[in-house]
């Protein structure tokens, strides 16, 4: 994918390791389908990237309704990972978006190892794809069920797996229920990965305290939005100190402010989530609300900004 020049005399353009987006701006996975299913209302060639939704070896439902429920500062959801699988991505959704010039990243996740090994395996065939994204917040059933993101051992083999298997750069979701981000931050580098995204959702429960039931289907869900922004900033200023790999910034943005919040902490992108709830047009407009705060800033390059904390 070719970057143009700027032509607005604020230059967005921002390097993920060996990928070069046009902006910081990518829609997060989860919260804009495959993409395409937005193309009617947004210009996705405006777009830094586009994460699609996730991708499993195998269809997956997902979770009994209800999957959702607003809180005073979020959203609370438990969608369960629905998706058309793999296969079908790569057959229905991919070949529409290779029309688009904007980078195209495919999140994948499974349940052991071997399942994030076949998503990629199948993905690797294909054309059109810069980069993929692990989420590794997932169970392992092979091992009791403990989560791949918790647990540093379980986190090096299926990151290092997944290395093995891609010739595209990897970048590495992680969970933001550890006790020490800058642990899993290095295990990540140390495996193989291009860069991290930081972070996932929290775990979360919202009560109907008349009918003492759980307003979601499966009791328990992820926290995401307003909310949970200062906390994982935090996350990304601590695993900022430890990486030499770039960060993505992920939680609560919902302005330029916010963008800009992430890329001092340390972050050199980030990606846009629960705003689609609300506006499904919420990237695209962060994209010419950055460059207008850029300019009320006087700061010609968007990339001056990464890690510019001051103590």
């Amino acid at each position: 994918m070719r970057i143009p020049e700027p032509t607005s005399g604020v230059d967005l353009r921002v390097s993920i390791g060996s990928i070069r987006l046009k902006n910081p701006i990518l829609a997060a996975s989860g919260t804009f389908g495959y993409g395409v299913e937005f193309a009617e209302l947004v210009d996705l060639n405006r777009l830094g990237g586009i994460v699609v939704k996730g991708l499993s070896a195998q269809p997956m439902a997902g979770n009994p309704p209800p999957r959702m429920r607003e809180t005073p500062s979020g959203i609370i959801n438990s969608i369960g990972l629905q998706n058309i699988g793999v296969r079908a991505f790569v057959a229905e959704k991919l070949p529409q978006l290779r029309r688009y010039d904007t980078a195209v990243v495919a999140n994948v996740f499974g349940f052991t190892t071997p399942d994030y090994v076949e998503v990629i395996r199948v993905l690797e065939d294909t054309e059109g794809l810069a980069a993929y994204e692990l989420n590794i917040s997932c169970p392992n059933t092979a091992r009791g069920g403990a989560e791949f993101g918790t647990d540093p051992v379980l986190a090096a083999e299926v990151i290092s797996a997944a290395r093995k298997e891609s010739k595209r750069p990897l970048w590495v979701k992680l969970s933001p229920v550890v006790g020490f981000i800058r642990l899993m931050a290095e295990v990540a580098e140390k495996e193989g990965a291009d860069a991290v995204t930081i972070a996932n959702t929290y775990p979360a429960l919202c009560i109907d305290a008349h009918t003492r039931q759980s307003h979601l289907g499966s009791t328990t869900g992820g926290l995401s939005g307003a909310g949970i922004k200062p906390i994982t900033v935090r996350l990304v200023h601590e695993a900022s100190k430890v990486l030499r790999i770039p960060i993505i910034g992920l939680g609560g943005i919902e302005s330029a402010a916010d963008v800009a919040e992430y890329m001092i902490a340390g972050a050199s992108a980030v990606e846009v989530g629960t705003a689609h709830f609300a506006d499904p047009r919420a990237s695209e407009k962060l994209v010419s609300g950055l460059e207008e705060w850029c300019r009320d800033e006087n700061l010609l390059e968007i990339n001056k900004l990464r890690g510019s904390l001051k103590s």
